[in-house]
């Protein structure tokens, strides 16, 4: 399907929208033949690339440029309207009634490329001290393609996109605990046209996500601490399909990610947070036999937790680490820095991140600066991501 789909593509466009699929998905499905070359040439199982890939990834893109500042954690820290995304459970802790937030990034503007972005706009409000409501909506644009035959006449143009809907409830259990539930409707409009006899088509799927929280008052040291724990299993849903053809379909990028920070309040003007992720996704490690496409979505959850042929060390192997770290003046100035890692072997995403943001009054604005470590390109990398933030209450948030 994919090798059709890129020859109706414009040529001088093909290089382009080839990296940009690669950095999107940030991992290339393995078949095979490349395992084998591996294991044919002696390359020690710890060193053979064999990534698990799925659909949509860009549900796992990080949208707002808080937790885009902070090596992409965002499970366990303060909540505020963009943890929808993260932790839906984090909702009913909020301090703040009604909460807006607004973000953008731009992609692959090291290439030049002016028409690739992810928006999204969330929010939230809270008809009562122990529940929140939410709701958030991300868009992804591929830029403009245009398709031509193979004498090279153009057929026209064709802008690809994808969003997700998602609506989110959040209710305390207790004065510590909370669980959260979210629905989303996934739609992915990559191509149009025929492929191998089958229309391509527009992919949709619906998903869920449960999470939960925990947060209580420690001290560490003579100094009073928040400690957070957050829990979430995010994207759990139907595989999804671009034809008719019902044997191909592909997972979506089911999650398990498991948070923990602490807040150190300093004094009444300086205060400091410590967090760190760890997610794996819950879709089968690729097989040589190729029978992990066979799987359905629900097996594919459970057995993606030990199905790596080669054993325990390639399941650790598929943990992604998140490191992150937020520093608050008098609640009006943040500076943040973090650093995210993904094994060589499993897509290679290795950076580290930066930024700021103000808060005045019920407006707040942040900003976020990706440096990657390694050779790998990565479609954010020396570009500036913003969200807005707006608090529509008297209470002043701890975190925006």
């Amino acid at each position: 399907m994919h090798t059709n789909f890129y020859r109706l593509m414009n040529m001088q466009f093909l290089k382009a929208f080839t990296a940009l699929v690669a950095i999107l998905a940030l991992n290339i499905n393995h078949s095979q033949a490349q395992i084998s070359i591996c294991e044919a040439q002696g390359i020690p199982p710890e060193e053979c690339l064999n990534v698990v890939s799925t659909a949509v990834p860009l549900l796992r893109a990080t949208s707002e440029a808080r937790s885009g500042a902070m090596g992409d954690v965002g499970l366990a820290i303060s909540p505020d309207a963009n943890s929808i995304y993260w932790n839906a459970a984090k909702l009913a802790f909020n301090e703040v009634n009604t909460g807006v937030s607004v973000s953008f990034s731009p992609w692959l503007r090291q290439l030049g490329i002016t028409d690739i972005y992810l928006s999204n706009l969330s929010g939230y409000f809270k008809p009562d001290e122990m529940s929140a409501v939410a709701a958030s909506l991300r868009y992804f644009s591929f830029g403009n393609i245009t398709f031509t035959d193979f004498t090279g006449a153009v057929q026209g143009d064709y802008r690809p996109n994808e969003f997700y809907l998602d609506f989110a409830y959040s209710r305390k259990l207790s004065s510590t605990f909370s669980t959260g539930l979210a629905l989303k409707y996934i739609h992915s409009d990559l191509a149009q046209g025929m492929v191998n006899g089958s229309e391509l088509k527009v992919g949709q799927a619906v998903a869920a996500d449960l999470s939960f929280y925990y947060t209580n008052d420690i001290a560490i040291g003579g100094t009073d601490t928040k400690f957070n724990f957050g829990m979430a299993i995010t994207n759990i849903g139907n595989k999804i399909s671009y034809t008719d053809d019902d044997t191909d379909r592909d997972f979506i990028p089911t999650n398990l990610g498991i948070g923990t920070a602490f807040d150190f309040n300093f004094d009444a003007y300086n205060t400091l947070t410590l967090a760190y992720d760890i997610n794996k996704l819950l879709v089968p490690t690729p097989q040589t036999d190729g029978s992990h496409t066979d799987l359905d979505a629900i097996a594919g959850i459970f057995g993606s937790f030990s199905d790596a042929e080669s054993g325990g060390g390639e399941e650790l192997r598929e943990f992604m680490h998140s490191i992150g770290m937020e520093y608050w003046y008098n609640e009006l100035f943040a500076l943040r820095a973090g650093y995210f890692h993904e094994h060589a072997t499993k897509g290679a995403r290795q950076y580290f991140t930066m930024g700021a943001g103000i808060k005045y009054n019920i407006f707040g604005l942040n900003l976020s600066y990706l440096a990657p470590t390694t050779g790998q390109n990565h479609p954010l990398a020396r570009t500036l991501r913003f969200s807005l933030i707006f608090d529509f209450s008297d209470t002043a948030n701890a975190g925006f």
